[in-house]
């Protein structure tokens, strides 16, 4: 048992060292929105969709700073507002249904991250001023198409 128990130990004394990238990286096109719009989404969404994420103590410590390094790289390729001024209008009016699809199910901001960031959790008005600020794109998208 003290064996198990001083590998284990060690293990978790050794994992520390594996690098994460925490660097912060330039915002090519960021996100162009009403302060509304753009408050919600800093508060709810930037820590892991976009290259503004800020990382808290918890993110220091392996093997936590594994997980929240590979969730914020995986948000990041799902969907950056860092990058959302240099995307077409057809692919903001697909993000734009995704997003809204998102909240509507209360799947996004996801549980686990709520869980420490409270603040992150949407009110029914911050839900309905991001939906129809979803539905403008889509609209000013089908607009554009016809």
């Amino acid at each position: 048992m003290k064996l198990t128990l001083a590998i284990v130990g060690f293990l978790l004394f050794a994992i520390q060292w594996i690098p994460v990238d925490r660097s912060q990286r330039p915002e090519p096109a960021p996100l162009e929105a009403e302060p509304e719009i753009k408050s919600i989404l800093e508060r709810s969404c930037f820590d892991c969709h976009s290259n503004r994420s800020q990382w808290p103590f918890y993110s220091y410590i392996s093997p936590i700073s594994l997980f929240v390094e590979r969730h914020i790289q995986e948000g990041r390729e799902e969907l950056n507002f860092s990058e959302w001024e240099s995307l077409s209008l057809k692919k903001k009016a697909t993000y734009a249904g995704s997003i809204r699809e998102s909240i509507e199910e209360g799947e996004m901001p996801l549980f686990s991250y709520t869980i420490l960031h409270r603040n992150a959790i949407l009110s029914e008005t911050d839900r309905k001023t991001l939906i129809q600020w979803t539905e403008r794109i889509e609209n000013e998208y089908d607009k554009e198409s016809e």
